[in-house]
């Protein structure tokens, strides 16, 4: 199924979005977009939207299999415009957005749908989840000058770290149940990233309702869905893995001939598996065995 602009979906392919989970992919480029997609396909969602240029083509065994929608998606607050139109059709769904070259994993998604482990979480209560956002890079970038390689993939082990996310309209004071996370190329690139994207946190995954929106810093104006906790215990997390910030360090000319190499005494390469995750603390299973 295709569409020939958002425009056209929200008329036309609303019954689209009557089930979820549903998966928005963003795609913003020509890289990894179909690894991206099938990814997110066997992750069991039972729709994945893909929203790419017109100029973009979609391999022949994804036709029929995701809904197309033609759509560019620009730099800045456009990809929180995007979600949040969406959104906004779907009350009560789950919806779940990355960019292309960005791949969810969650407590044992080798063996269990992403619907299984939603169903979990609506049952404690919860209508969004933390994701943190692990960059991926290429070892050897003279190989793979865009820093992109799904088999010569690495990632940091460790230097990852929280602050407390202040409260303006509380003078200042630590908000409940919410932390800023760092750690990957925008902490140790931070030069050439600007404050205000430097975090790795993402609200992901949540459940759509009237009125509530996704900001452009990856987070929403309901504080509870902003939360990686409930008050009475650690609930589940996930994590995107992702090439998006690696891409961006060797494509800005203002960075790229600054990075030789991603690699460091940190650096290891992934197993494209959640135990892996799961060890290095990067996501935990909350109450969900």
């Amino acid at each position: 199924m295709q569409y020939s602009s958002l425009d056209s979906f929200l008329k036309d392919g609303r019954a689209h979005l009557t089930k979820g989970p549903v998966a928005l992919i963003l795609v913003e480029d020509e890289v990894e977009v179909a690894s991206t997609l099938r990814h997110h396909l066997d992750c069991g969602f039972r729709q994945v939207l893909a929203l790419m240029p017109a100029a973009f083509a979609l391999p022949a065994d994804l036709h029929g299999r995701v809904v197309r929608i033609d759509h560019v998606t620009r730099a800045g607050t456009s990809f929180a415009e995007t979600v949040n139109r969406v959104a906004a059709a779907a009350p009560g769904i789950w919806l779940y957005y990355c960019f292309n070259a960005e791949y969810l994993f969650y407590p044992f998604c080798e063996t269990r749908t992403v619907g299984e482990m939603l169903a979990f979480h609506t049952e404690e209560r919860r209508d969004a989840m933390l994701t943190y956002v692990i960059d991926l890079y290429a070892r050897d970038l003279s190989a793979h000058p865009d820093a992109v390689s799904l088999e010569d993939a690495h990632l940091d082990k460790s230097g990852y770290y929280a602050l407390a996310r202040p409260d303006p309209a509380n003078h200042g004071h630590p908000k409940d149940r919410q932390l800023d996370f760092f750690g990957g190329l925008r902490w140790r690139y931070e030069e050439h990233i600007s404050a205000k994207r430097r975090k790795i946190d993402r609200i992901a995954l949540f459940r759509a309702k009237p009125g509530l929106h996704l900001r452009d810093d990856h987070t929403f104006d309901d504080e509870e869905y902003n939360t990686y906790a409930c008050p009475w215990h650690h609930n589940l997390t996930a994590a995107i893995v992702s090439f998006r910030t690696a891409k961006a360090l060797k494509r800005n000319p203002g960075s790229t001939f600054d990075i030789q190499t991603f690699t460091w005494h940190n650096s290891i390469p992934f197993e494209w598996h959640s135990r892996q995750l799961l060890d290095l603390g990067l996501m935990e299973p909350g109450q969900w065995f």
